[in-house]
Order: C-alpha cells, then structure tokens, then sequence
C-alpha cells in the first residue's frame, strides 16, 4: 500500500530571487508538498505518534522559505532535504514551489520548480 501525507497550497511570504526588489519587497509563494510515509499503523491506533504530523511539515517549509535563496531550485533541495533529515521513513515525495507573482512583464498565474522522487 502506498500511503501519502500532503500539505496543498501553503501561501509563504518571503524574499527569493536574483532581483534586488524581490529580495527587498519579497513575493508571495505556494508550496505543495507529497510524502510517501509509512502510515498504516495509524489506521489501528487513532495516534499522532504513528504518522507523520502534517503541521511538523509546514514548520519545516516555513523554516526553510524564511532563508533566502537566489533559486528556487535550491529552496525545493533545502526542503526535501530538512524534511528527510526529520523523517527518515519517508520513501518518497513531490514538493512544488511556486511564484505567485512573478517580476516578468507577461501575463501568467505563477511560475515554478517541482521535483519528485
């Protein structure tokens, strides 16, 4: 069985990017997040304690988002990386990071990274 934990549509302000004003003013940004926990001993005891607590996964995406970094690309790796780092059992996943308004003069409704594993 293939057991998922999400975190959907996380709006984070903070301040990514190589423009100096998106460092200055920041943006606003959207995360996803998908693991693949190993769960199923939940289903029997009705505990917290056997799962993976979906708000310990925005404290980590907030931590992580409130560290600036010129790429999103290395914000995702941060993510993935601090969540693996706290949750060992995790086999796999997906995190998506979005810009929801982006400095580019086109109409758009975000631009953004995804990676999965």
């Amino acid at each position: 069985m293939r057991c998922e934990i999400k975190v959907e549509g996380l709006v984070v302000h903070a301040f990514h990017g190589v423009m100096p004003q998106e460092r200055a003013v920041g943006n606003e940004f959207e995360v996803d997040v998908v693991v693949v926990y190993p769960f199923e001993p939940a289903f029997d005891s009705d505990s917290v304690d056997d799962t993976l607590n979906y708000a310990e996964i925005v404290r980590i995406v907030k931590d992580e988002m409130a560290r600036p970094s010129d790429l999103l690309e290395h914000v995702v790796g941060r993510i993935q990386a601090s969540l693996l780092r706290a949750f060992p059992l995790i086999s796999g996943g997906r995190i998506e990071l979005r810009k929801l308004t982006p400095p580019i003069p086109a109409a758009m409704r975000n631009v953004g990274v995804c990676i999965s594993w």
